[in-house]
């Protein structure tokens, strides 16, 4: 299952950021048993509760590219990985490990937001380029991994699950009414209104770039 949480912006920094990532990781700690991961650099945090499945003995995250620039948080599994890694591998790319999460990082860093269409599985996922300081989001096309944002402050959070962003400083749970009467209508809110005002679904298919 796994667990995805972070930030981006200039609101957290040091201790203080390791110690909300910390918390936001907590709050998920039933959806990634095995394993935590933190990482905070200057603008940007991103952690992770792993369900070891694919990779297990060497997919720990977050994971950074070989040359240290990109960043990734990863829930989901790449059904077509292995095709995708020999495709990379034909193109002289070599792995460090047996995951799909290196799998989707280094295609990532090759084609940017047109790997997106060439994934087949259920994803959300937070990738951060430090050298363009670009954070992108993304969902799968049926939506299976869940994925949500929030403002507060000068930063944007976003987790597997709203109790993760509950955990960031400013953040609040206040009931939206207008998600409450769809609720009672509809049985559930539309993407991307959540029953909380002002925290976001990202819809299925969707990518964000911050």
């Amino acid at each position: 299952m796994c667990g995805v949480v972070g930030f981006v912006g200039p609101d957290l920094a040091g201790d203080a950021a390791e110690t909300v990532l910390r918390r936001m990781a907590d709050a998920v700690a039933h959806r990634g048993p095995d394993e935590m991961g933190l990482y905070a650099r200057g603008e940007i945090g991103l952690g992770h509760r792993r369900l070891s499945i694919v990779g297990v003995a060497d997919g720990q995250q977050p994971m950074l590219s070989e040359d240290g620039n990109f960043v990734i948080s990863f829930n989901g599994e790449i059904f077509n990985y292995v095709e995708l890694r020999a495709d990379l591998e034909a193109r002289g790319e070599r792995f460090r490990t047996g995951s799909d999460t290196e799998v989707l990082l280094r295609l990532f860093a090759l084609k940017g937001e047109d790997a997106l269409p060439l994934l087949n599985g259920d994803f959300a996922f937070a990738i951060y380029d430090r050298r363009r300081r670009r954070l992108t989001l993304a969902r799968d096309r049926m939506g299976v991994r869940p994925l949500y944002y929030t403002r507060s402050g000068n930063s944007l959070a976003f987790a597997s699950e709203v109790k993760s962003l509950l955990q960031f400083p400013g953040v609040v749970a206040e009931i939206d009414p207008e998600a409450l009467d769809q609720i009672f209508t509809l049985w559930a809110p539309i993407a991307p209104r959540t029953p909380f005002r002002n925290i976001l679904e990202l819809r299925p298919g969707h990518l964000m770039v911050v």
